[in-house]
C-alpha cells in the first residue's frame, strides 16, 4: 500500500516504489501528523497521478502547496513558539489547496475565503475576520518559505496573495477612576494589584507574569515580538509591584476581571483595555506617539497610529508653535 501508518512517528506515509514505462520511480514523504485517513487517501491518489505522468513525461513536475506546506512543519514549524497550532491551522486549511500547484496559491486562497465568508459550508467552526487572516498568512508563510529556503518555484508564490484586511481596533478606555472602581470589586487583593499595574504600566497580562525587577524598571526579557523591554516603575505602584504573586493563574485575573467589571457597571470593558488605557493616559497628558509605542513596546509604528485620534490636543499645541520666535 502507497499510504500506511508510521506508529513511531506518529503519522502517515506514503510511500511509491514502481517502475513506469521501465522506469524506476521512487520516493517517500512523511505527512503532517495532524492528517486523517481521508487526507492521506487523498494525497495518495493525487501525488501517485503526477508521478506517473511525470514518469512518462505526460508533464513536467511541478511543485505542489502541499509540498510546500510537508517542508514548511519538517524544517519551520519546531523552531517556532506556535508551531504546533500552525500546524493545525494549516491542517484545517486543506481542502482548499489540496491538489494545487504552488502556483495556484492566490487562487487556493481566494477559494478559502470565498468559503469562509460565504455559507462556512464544510468548515469547522464560523472564522473572525481576524483568524480567517491568520490563516491566510500562515498558508502564505509556509509557501513563501519553501520557495525561499528549499528552492520551490521560480518566483514569490505569495506576491498576489490577497490577504483580507481587519479593521477590529478597540476604542474603550478607562480611566484611573474606573480603574480603582474595577479594583474595589474584587476582594482577591494580589488580582488588585495586577489592575493596578497593568493600567500604570501598559504591559500585557502575559508580561505581568513574568516581569523582573530591576530597580525602579520593570524588566521584560520576553515580549511578544522577541524584543526585551524595560518599563519605569510608576510611583503609585511601586509596593504592588514588589508584592505582587507572579505565581496566580493568568485564568484567575481575566475571570475576576469579567466579575469586577460586571459589578462596576464597565460591561464594554476588556482586560486588555488596561493597556490601551495606559495610552491613552500617556497621550492625554502630552506623551508623543513614538514615546507611547516604546512604552507599549511596539515594533511596527503603525501599532501605534491607533492612538493617533487621541493625540489632538497634542498636535494642536504642536502646530501653534510654528512661525513663534525662539525666547
Amino acid at each position: 500500500m502507497p499510504i500506511y501508518r508510521d506508529k513511531a512517528r506518529g503519522c502517515f506515509v506514503f510511500e511509491f516504489d514502481r517502475r513506469v514505462d521501465g522506469q524506476r520511480v521512487r520516493t517517500r514523504k512523511a505527512l503532517p501528523k495532524t492528517w486523517n485517513q481521508a487526507q492521506a487517501d487523498a494525497y495518495d491518489r493525487q501525488e501517485s497521478a503526477k508521478l506517473y505522468a511525470v514518469a512518462t513525461s505526460v508533464e513536467r513536475a511541478q511543485h505542489s502547496i502541499e509540498d510546500a506546506v510537508a517542508v514548511y512543519i519538517k524544517h519551520r514549524l519546531p523552531h517556532l513558539k506556535t508551531g504546533k497550532n500552525v500546524e493545525r491551522e494549516l491542517a484545517l486549511m486543506f481542502f482548499a489547496y489540496q491538489g494545487r500547484p504552488l502556483s495556484a496559491l492566490p487562487d487556493a486562497c481566494k477559494f478559502y475565503i470565498a468559503k469562509a465568508t460565504r455559507d462556512n459550508e464544510g468548515m469547522e467552526t464560523p472564522l473572525s475576520a481576524a483568524s480567517l487572516r491568520n490563516r491566510i498568512r500562515y498558508l502564505t508563510a509556509a509557501c513563501r518559505y519553501a520557495w525561499k529556503e528549499h528552492g520551490m518555484g521560480h518566483e514569490d508564490p505569495a506576491a498576489k496573495v490577497v490577504v483580507p484586511a481587519v479593521r477590529n481596533e478597540r476604542q474603550e478606555y478607562a480611566s484611573r477612576r474606573d480603574m480603582i472602581r474595577l479594583a474595589l470589586a474584587i476582594k482577591n487583593r494580589n488580582v488588585r494589584r495586577a489592575f493596578r499595574i497593568l493600567f500604570y504600566s501598559g504591559m500585557r497580562l502575559s508580561e505581568l507574569l513574568k516581569y523582573k525587577l530591576s530597580g525602579e524598571v520593570f524588566a521584560l526579557a520576553d515580549t511578544k515580538n522577541g524584543s526585551p523591554r524595560m518599563v519605569p516603575v510608576h510611583p503609585r505602584i511601586k509596593y504592588a509591584a514588589r508584592v505582587f504573586d507572579q505565581s496566580v493563574p493568568k485564568i484567575t485575573i481575566q475571570a475576576n476581571f469579567r466579575k469586577a467589571r460586571e459589578r462596576a457597571g464597565l460591561d464594554n470593558l476588556h482586560l486588555h483595555d488596561l493597556r490601551h488605557s495606559a495610552a491613552s493616559e500617556l497621550i492625554n497628558n502630552g506623551v508623543d506617539l513614538y514615546t507611547v509605542g516604546r512604552v507599549l513596546g511596539h515594533k511596527d509604528s503603525r501599532s501605534t497610529q491607533r492612538y493617533a485620534h487621541l493625540a489632538i490636543d497634542t498636535l494642536t499645541d504642536a502646530v501653534a508653535k510654528i512661525g513663534k520666535k525662539r525666547a
